[in-house]
């Protein structure tokens, strides 16, 4: 009896430890025991909103969210982006189980434009003292109408010119988008509807008063201790922030994100569809050298994603392609420079427009287009001044070549018989009676047959 009460005991108290351990990671989200600190990860965005870091914030969130951290803190200092890549990470902050707390810091950073929008996405905004938020109108893809729409005296916006119908929708849409944010934050949504219609721009303390941010504070863990005890409300539900005293993990990119930052940048997808192209036009010149074909097809299916990732004007990308066309023809069509002033012309214009958006941080660098249109021409020179020199030198094939060249006769001979030429030989006609070994010159050819003098009397003759 004793046996099977000291079993049971024991089955009861493994059973009491079981669902002890499983409720304990859900009891504190933040907190695996009641000891332990909470975590708060820390994910820095610096530069343009881009492909690469809405990346690396969507698996910063994702990452914070596995491992149960009490918030994520979405440090931002940006001049804007791209407004896939802004919506990529407003998706991932509306459906983060974490709350994310969006902080413009340090002191001189700016949440401008695509930052306005994640900023009015997140539970929680703050911003650093000296820093500004705002001017949030959207650019158009091909760099025109970046102009707010105006304001009436009334404070209304007015209406566009009728045709400017393509930004009116686009600024409508975003006005919608950012006034949805702000009502689902509690923020103040008329402000936010002026920083779109007018890129009104306010700092840190103004924005305070405006209500459109949350606090101010002058560094992470002083915003730690302000937003500790808040009540937000995630997608997982209500939950209170328990920051005072948690550690701070700061995530690092990965090697994916690294590797988007680098290819997606304008000036490096630029030059990796120069060299696609040159690779594959050396490879087209000279087949069998492999080498070029191969770093060619990497280069341009490389410059060919990160243009899928980009906004590129497919006019730009066309004028590019012709220009290459143009330089190489004229190394094979004799148009004395025509096709290729046309194709540095037509490089040049395009280099300017490929991403000439008005989207801050995405365009290619003009001292990189200047460079590579001063190396385009400098090849256009060099195949003209070969073209030149070769004009200038001694045909060495063909008929031209044989006339004037010296032979040797091969064997006695008298009217026709066979002279050695150029490592070959051919039949000769001779008025004169030759000799073997004597050097005699070509003076004229008919079909496959020479005509000969002994070479003293040609000399003579041309004297």
């Amino acid at each position: 009896m004793r046996t099977w009460r000291s079993i049971a005991w024991g089955w009861l108290a493994l059973l009491v430890a079981t669902v002890a351990w499983a409720a304990a990671p859900g009891a504190a989200p933040g907190a695996t025991s009641g000891s332990a600190r909470p975590t708060v990860v820390v994910v820095h965005v610096d530069g343009a909103i881009s492909p690469a870091s809405a990346d690396y914030v969507v698996r910063g969130i994702a990452r914070a969210d596995s491992m149960h951290a009490a918030a994520v803190v979405l440090e931002l200092d940006t001049p804007g982006g791209l407004s896939s890549s802004m919506r990529d990470i407003i998706k991932a902050i509306l459906a983060s189980n974490v709350p994310v707390i969006g902080y413009v810091a340090p002191s001189g950073a700016r949440a401008a434009s695509a930052g306005t929008y994640i900023m009015y996405a997140c539970h929680v905004a703050a911003m650093a003292p000296a820093t500004n938020i705002g001017a949030a109108t959207p650019v158009s893809l091909t760099g025109s109408g970046s102009l707010p729409l105006p304001s009436s005296s009334s404070g209304k916006p007015s209406s566009a010119p009728a045709g400017d119908t393509e930004m009116r929708k686009v600024t409508n849409d975003a006005v919608a988008y950012i006034r949805g944010l702000a009502e689902r934050r509690g923020r103040n949504a008329d402000w936010a509807e002026k920083a779109v219609r007018d890129a009104v721009s306010v700092p840190a303390a103004e924005a305070l008063k405006l209500h459109v941010i949350d606090l101010v504070a002058p560094d992470i863990p002083t915003l730690l201790v302000e937003v500790d005890g808040r009540s937000v409300e995630t997608s997982a539900g209500t939950r209170v922030l328990h920051t005072r005293g948690a550690a701070i993990e700061t995530v690092t990119p990965g090697v994916r994100s690294q590797f988007l930052g680098v290819i997606a940048n304008p000036s490096v997808a630029y030059i990796l569809l120069l060299l696609g192209l040159g690779g594959l036009v050396l490879e087209g010149m000279h087949p069998g050298g492999v080498l070029p074909g191969v770093v060619g097809a990497i280069c341009l299916l490389l410059a060919l994603y990160a243009f899928q990732l980009l906004p590129v004007n497919f006019a730009g990308l066309g004028l590019i392609l012709l220009g290459v066309v143009l330089i190489v023809s004229e190394a094979f069509v004799p148009a004395y420079g025509v096709l290729g002033t046309g194709g540095v012309i037509s490089f040049v214009i395009g280099s300017v427009i490929l991403m000439h958006t008005g989207v801050p941080g995405y365009g290619v660098a003009l001292p990189v287009v200047v460079g590579i249109a001063i190396a385009a021409a400098g090849v256009l020179v060099g195949i003209v001044w070969l073209a030149m020199r070769s004009h200038r030198q001694r045909v060495v094939s063909g008929r031209e070549q044989m006339l004037g060249a010296v032979a040797e006769v091969v064997a006695d001979f008298q009217g026709r018989g066979l002279v050695h030429v150029h490592g070959e030989r051919w039949q000769a006609d001779s008025p004169v009676p030759l000799q073997r070994g004597q050097q005699v010159s070509v003076t004229g050819m008919r079909g496959l047959v020479l005509d000969v003098r002994p070479l003293a009397q040609s000399k003579e003759g041309s004297q």
